[in-house]
């Protein structure tokens, strides 16, 4: 008989935990006991796995005894604070917050990109989940870098709502009502009307002129393809689409790889799906990224201003594969050669 793995998700309420609830499930990940903790707010309700009620805990000093593998999706500070204490308790902290995705120690994990960093869990039993516009992006350029080493990138993206967690669905929804019936909306999650509207403003401004986001972009990028050298640009864009985060990539290589070997290479890169027949109109969107795990690609061409540059579009789901699946292949990977 296999062995089972006590699991706990923190942040169990939130959109991302209830996707890693689900993740687990779909996956058949191997859980023996599974414990749901939140906010004071949340305790005594109950959320199904498998068919069964699954009672709603209190975060707390004293949550983790007895747990191998935590899932932390509560935000940067519950992070900081609780993952030790797990760790301590002997749990290893899959961890989707910023916290502590640039700790020299902690390594920064995209299972299809770099596996091997898992081994590295030991130094602090926190293991960090990147950022989901980086997971995306590493996904699909993971295969190109493997083929000829990245010089330079540009990249946009254009982030669905879902992003920044329910209240901010719900907001654009009602937006979307109420300018629909002629009545003005009052802008709550965002500095401004988000419905029929794009706002070049994700998280806070740095004194450089980009905001965080655009910033854990590129030093993310760095640290998972383990080169500082490497050169990137970010802008980050919040969209009013509910899920599904798309992004428009330039990427320069040392040589040239050719936009055939680009979607050959792409076509058979795992966690990958090549979608990009522009005669049939046939390209990556949010509508079909939502609700699966592969990184879309498409609209592949050559960058006719640059020598050894290739434009590409991606698309795909912010809160499943840009978050809870991530997760929870890392802690396959765990399972299966570590613990």
């Amino acid at each position: 008989m296999p062995r089972l793995f006590n699991v706990a998700i923190v942040g169990a309420t939130g959109a991302v935990g209830r996707q890693m609830l689900e993740i687990l499930e779909e996956r058949k990940f191997p859980v023996g006991e599974l414990r749901l903790l939140a906010s004071e707010r949340s305790d005594g309700d109950f959320l199904d796995f498998r068919g069964d009620q699954v009672m709603v805990q209190t975060l707390s000093e004293d949550s983790f005894k007895g747990i191998d593998i935590a899932l932390f999706s509560a935000g940067g500070e519950l992070s900081t604070r609780f993952c030790p204490i797990a760790a301590a308790a002997g749990a290893v902290c899959i961890d989707n917050s910023s916290a502590w995705r640039m700790d020299a120690e902690v390594p920064l994990v995209v299972p299809e990109v770099n596996p091997e960093e898992v081994a590295r869990y030991a130094n602090k039993g926190i293991i960090a989940n990147p950022n989901c516009s980086t997971i995306q992006l590493v996904v699909a350029l993971g295969p190109l870098h493997n083929c000829s080493p990245i010089r330079r990138l540009v990249v946009s993206t254009y982030q669905a709502v879902s992003g920044s967690g329910q209240k901010a669905i719900d907001e654009l929804r009602v937006q979307c009502g109420e300018l629909l019936n002629g009545r003005p909306c009052d802008p709550k999650v965002y500095p401004h009307q988000i419905a029929f509207n794009c706002l070049p403003h994700i998280d806070t401004f740095l004194d450089n002129g980009y905001t965080r986001e655009e910033m854990k972009l590129v030093n993310e990028t760095r640290k998972i393809f383990a080169d500082e050298s490497l050169r990137i640009t970010a802008t980050a864009v919040r969209v009013p689409v509910f899920y599904g985060h798309s992004e428009s990539v330039n990427v320069e290589t040392a040589g040239n790889i050719s936009v055939a070997k680009a979607r050959e290479v792409l076509a058979a890169a795992p966690g990958v799906e090549l979608v990009d027949d522009v005669a049939e109109m046939v390209y990556p969107m949010s509508i079909e990224a939502a609700g699966q795990d592969q990184v879309l690609v498409g609209r592949i061409r050559a960058d006719e201003s640059c020598d050894n540059a290739l434009n590409l579009w991606l698309a795909a789901d912010n809160l499943r594969k840009g978050a809870a699946t991530n997760a929870v292949q890392i802690a396959e990977l765990l399972v299966a050669k570590y613990l």
